[in-house]
């Protein structure tokens, strides 16, 4: 069994400097902690992998493919692999628990 506390993943992920922390990678799957802060730019690009996000935290949009929809903690939305995607109008820093399916490569 692997456990895991957000609060620590968060400031591991702040320690790095990065706004993306992978802290586990299995054979079928990863998961990863993502972050932006309210106003940032979201520049990722479309991934290979399926992908889930549960946001833990904050309020943003986001647009997968044409379709946009709010989030805020609680919302999950799924992203098919190849599929442009983005957060936006991010009011509240936003905190995303993302797993990807196969493992992020």
């Amino acid at each position: 069994m692997k456990a895991f506390r957000l609060d620590e993943l968060e400031a591991e992920r702040a320690a790095n400097d990065g706004a993306y922390l992978q802290f586990l990678r299995a054979r079928t799957m990863s998961l990863g902690l993502y972050a932006l802060d309210a106003g940032e730019q979201d520049r990722q690009q479309p991934h290979r992998q399926d992908e889930v996000y549960l946001v833990v935290s904050g309020r943003a949009s986001i647009t997968v493919g044409t379709e946009t929809t709010r989030v805020a903690r609680g919302s999950v939305v799924f992203v098919p692999a190849g599929t442009p995607h983005k957060f936006h109008h991010i009011t509240e820093d936003l905190r995303v628990m993302v797993v990807f399916s196969p493992p992020e490569s």
